[in-house]
This record gives structure tokens, sequence and C-alpha cells, in this order.
């Protein structure tokens, strides 16, 4: 393995929703001798990475089991769905944003039936409703939703979600894509049946590697169930993990060597100080926000403690494309908002980065506000 300190690589603070701002040591974690991925060596790292990410979820094992694929978060939202429901039942998809929007689109995509029960991105989904909708449907078998709407910053109310659907009877699936491993999170004590992420998010690892934890008897049971996707399917990629180590198809060997080294630093950290970290990175944003005098659109007691969604300034000179690159240039990424009524940029809290990245940040924003004429 590579010394971080014999080789310079350029840092920059990445204020988008991922990939994160990596460590050194998990950028040349992938500098490795090539191996071909059907050696028992490179199965037992995948094992190993396993058990690891079930650790992350608070996901005990045997009744939890990880499964790994290639892609990026979306193909989890494809698996989940397309796998998990049964002959003649209905998927619930609760959905006050983009994420969960995308939800709907795989459900319309693959013609599963499905409810849209859509609420303001503004706002927490009414538990009332949720509950409603499942009395008044008792063929739901999967209730869906997204911990952290990441479009917005969001954070919606899940263990009571899961409850719900769990009197009904149903799977609860949750995307957790940009929430595990940066806000409190446990399978069994937040009533999650499923969740999913990426490598490149929480754990600040590579792109290229996502994964679904969930409860192993259910993934069995979904082997009887109608088969919407070869590539897709949880319980093809669960069946060969178990027989054989490895995953079906050719997996992203160095991105695994990156995420195996990134679970370790996660662990040595220990999750309450990343907890923290994360955090007061996002405390400091929305400082440096209401600073510069910016305008932000999330009522702070539902937002997750990781993205800030700001309203552009109603100015005559703003150009979010202006500032951007006056930024990018400099070493710092914003992200553009996901909200479809108003005009808003993200701020986030994810990756290796703490409250001085963020306070150099707005040093730099200022003197793109400046250098643009533009006065808030």
């Amino acid at each position: 393995m590579i010394e971080p300190n014999t080789i310079h690589i350029k840092r920059n603070i990445l204020l988008n929703p991922g990939p994160a701002t990596t460590t050194d040591t998990v950028k040349l974690a992938q500098v490795v001798p090539d191996i071909c991925p059907r050696e028992k060596e490179f199965a037992g790292l995948m094992k190993g990475l396993r058990s690891d990410l079930c650790k992350v979820a608070h996901a005990p094992e045997p009744e939890f089991t990880s499964v790994l694929f290639c892609g990026s978060g979306t193909i989890n939202i494809d698996i989940c769905l397309n796998s998990l429901l049964p002959e003649g039942r209905k998927i619930l998809v609760v959905n006050n944003g983009a994420y969960s929007t995308r939800a709907v689109e795989v459900c319309q995509h693959y013609g599963m039936p499905h409810i849209d029960l859509r609420s303001s991105v503004f706002e927490c989904p009414d538990l009332r409703r949720v509950e409603e909708t499942l009395q008044a449907h008792p063929d739901i078998a999967v209730v869906y939703t997204t911990h952290h709407e990441t479009g917005t910053g969001v954070l919606n109310p899940i263990r009571e979600i899961g409850a719900l659907a769990h009197q009904h009877g149903a799977v609860f699936i949750c995307d957790t894509t940009s929430s595990l491993g940066m806000i409190p999170f446990d399978m069994v004590e937040d009533n999650v049946d499923f969740c999913m992420a990426s490598a490149q998010k929480g754990i600040m690892a590579m792109s290229g590697l996502s994964f679904i934890i969930g409860r192993r008897a259910v993934i069995e049971a979904s082997r009887d169930y109608p088969s919407r996707s070869y590539y897709c399917n949880l319980y093809l990629q669960y069946e060969y993990f178990e027989k054989t180590g490895e995953m079906h198809f050719t997996p992203p060997v160095q991105t695994i060597y990156a995420t195996i080294q990134a679970l370790k630093e996660y662990f040595e950290v220990g999750e309450e100080a990343k907890f923290a970290r994360h955090r007061r990175v996002y405390e400091a944003i929305r400082r440096g926000v209401h600073e510069l005098g910016f305008e932000t659109v999330i009522d702070p007691r539902i937002e997750s403690g990781l993205v800030v969604s700001v309203k552009y300034p109603d100015h005559p000179n703003w150009s979010f494309e202006h500032i951007h690159d006056y930024c990018q240039e400099r070493g710092f990424t914003i992200y553009p908002g996901k909200i479809s009524t108003t005009d808003t940029f993200r701020l986030c809290a994810l990756g290796t980065i703490d409250v001085k990245d963020i306070e150099d940040f707005f040093v730099v924003l200022k003197e793109g506000l400046d250098y643009y004429k533009i006065k808030m």
C-alpha cells in the first residue's frame, strides 16, 4: 500500500450530497496488486465487508444480512422494489421529495401496482394519511420511503412509518443512502426491514459499490415472487453470495478495497464522534449562510443535520453557474437543489470535512459574491 505522505493529492471540499470528500488513505487503498475477484482471498474480503456493513446499520446477524451490487444508489431502489413485491400485492410510496419520486418511477417502469402518497417537499409526511391508506388498502405488501430526502434536507419519521407498516403486515423499505453512517440509525429500533446505501456517501469511500441490508427470511421468501429483472434481483445475488461468497457478476474490485479501508477508519473514529463532526459541520453551514444574508427553505426542526437548502438571492447579478464556477476553481463544490417550485442550491455536511473547511468556504463564497457585485 502506498503511504499517503509519499504522494500529493489535491484536496477538494465537496459540499454536494455525494460522492463525498475522502481521506488519502481511502483513495490510495485502491492501488493494490491486480487480483481475480474469483479468488478465495477476495471472497473472504467481501464476507468481512458484508458483516461490517450490518454493524454500521445495527442490523444483527444472522437475522439480517447485506448484499452487494455494482452501481449507484438508484440501483438499490430498483432492486428492492422489483424484488420484494409478491404477486397480486401493492407498494405504498410515502413520497415527499425527489428520491421517493424516483421510487414511484421505478414502480411505473415495471408496471408494479403502487400508491404514490405524495405530500409537500417542505414538510414531513402526515402519519395519519399513511395509516388511513394502509387501512383502506389491505393488499399493500411493501411500504417505501426515504429517510433523508437529500433534495431538501428533510428527515422523515421512519420509526413511526415502519411501525405503521408492521401493524398492517407490510415490509418496510427505507432509502438510507444519504443518512447511513452519518446520523443515528438502528434497523431494529427504527422498524426497518430493508435499508440501502452506497459506498461514496456516509462511509466516505468511492463510487461504484452499493449495498442493501435486510431481513434474511424476507429475501429467501422472495425467491417465489415474480422475477422482474435478472441483474437487479435481490434473491439471485444473495443466493450467489451464500453459495460462493462472491458477487454473481464482476465486482468493482478497487472500490471494494477502498470501502474496506473506509470502514476501518469509520470504526476507528467511532460512530458517535463521526455523527458529532457531521453535526458541527451542518451547524457551521447554517451559521455561515445566515451571516451572509441567505434564506433557507426548510424548517430546521425537521432537517437531517446533513443538508441545507439555500434559496437563490433575489438579485439581478445572481447566477448559480457563476458562483459555482468561482468556488469550484478555488477547491469548493456546491450543488443545485431539487425543488421544482423554488430555486435553491444545497450545502452538505457529508465527507471528511470539518468546521475549518466550512469557514474557509464562506470566505471564498463572500469573495465570489463581491466579485459579481451581488449585495445580500
